[in-house]
């Protein structure tokens, strides 16, 4: 459920036109739409208003999603009835009378919300193509990186932090065959999140994560492995596969114990993921690019791999014999 902050349709002011854009964006990542309005204000028509019931109505049938008009406050459905008839003018259906206040109609209206769920079990059984989910800080060079990987300009890419705000989903074929590749919008610090904008990031690259096979958790080489890193990889730490890019490696002046120092210094911070493999890379120059399709392969091989029960069970009885509970 994204509850959005409500919509002013024609308004300039600053606060109210993010309200806009943040439900925008709950409009494209829904499934279905409950178009919310009020029986007692009847159809928002005054000149002060000019129409927004009718502008947000609008607004809703062009994003082509299954829109689900509800009218709250009807706490009689006797006495309010002729007033929700009223809403068939917005043109976007049938109105269903509820009362949120003393809980009438609830079940009808998610009756009719549950029929537009998409049927997700077809498609997940049909397409077993490896999905990869690429995670990381603002600008740390994600959609650089699919872009060279697909090597056609498929994600925006810019110098502002944070322009990628949906997680897009796209096929790059290497070697004969495919793989999904997941980017995701960075993932910035909690309290950095002064809008609703940021949140639907994070809840979207935590479904990305979710939906992903192997997780691709992309570091800064010039920056270093942060915390922040740290928290971004723990969302993938749970059951994924997973590969640590440090990008931007050739804009690092190396000798001989560069790679050693920013290894320890990743081992050291990302202690709980040892088990990760780490790749030095350039998505700007290409360098290693084709390492990661080798190691996905490898990744998603070894974290599918069953482990027989008598196998297990040997290798806990020797733990316990060296090491008592």
């Amino acid at each position: 459920m994204i509850d959005t902050g409500g919509i002013e349709p024609e308004s300039g002011d600053v606060i109210l036109s993010q309200m806009r854009e943040q439900a925008q964006i709950a409009i494209d990542t829904a499934d279905v739409i409950i178009f919310i309005t009020d029986v007692k204000q009847g159809l928002v028509d005054s000149d002060s208003k000019v129409d927004a019931d009718h502008k947000v109505a609008d607004m809703l049938r062009r994003s082509h999603k299954p829109v689900v008009l509800v009218v709250n406050k009807v706490d009689s459905f006797e006495k309010y009835m002729t007033d929700v008839y009223e809403f068939y003018n917005l043109g976007i259906g049938d109105p269903h009378p509820i009362s949120a206040a003393s809980m009438l109609g609830l079940g009808d209206m998610l009756d009719e919300v549950v029929k537009h769920f998409p049927d997700s079990s077809k498609q997940d059984d049909e397409d077993d193509r490896p999905r990869v989910a690429i995670v990381g800080k603002p600008n740390v060079g994600k959609s650089s990186l699919i872009n060279k990987l697909a090597r056609e300009d498929r994600v925006i890419v810019s110098d502002i932090a944070g322009t990628t705000r949906d997680a897009i989903d796209t096929a790059i074929k290497y070697d004969g065959k495919e793989y999904i590749f997941i980017d995701t919008a960075g993932l910035r610090r909690k309290n950095k999140i002064k809008e609703d904008i940021e949140r639907y990031s994070i809840i979207r690259a935590v479904s990305a994560v979710e939906r992903a096979d192997v997780v691709i958790v992309v570091i800064d080489a010039t920056e270093g492995v942060t915390e922040q890193d740290a928290k971004i990889a723990g969302i993938a730490h749970e059951g994924k596969g997973i590969i640590i890019a440090v990008n931007k490696w050739d804009a690092i002046e190396k000798d001989n114990n560069t790679v050693k120092q920013h290894t320890e210094k990743i081992r050291q911070i990302l202690s709980f993921i040892p088990y990760a493999e780490i790749l030095f890379i350039s998505a700007k120059s290409g360098q290693r690019l084709n390492k990661i399709f080798e190691l996905i392969d490898v990744v998603i091989e070894n974290n599918s791999m069953r482990v027989a029960t008598g196998v297990l069970n040997e290798i806990v009885t020797e733990a316990v014999a060296m090491q008592q509970p």
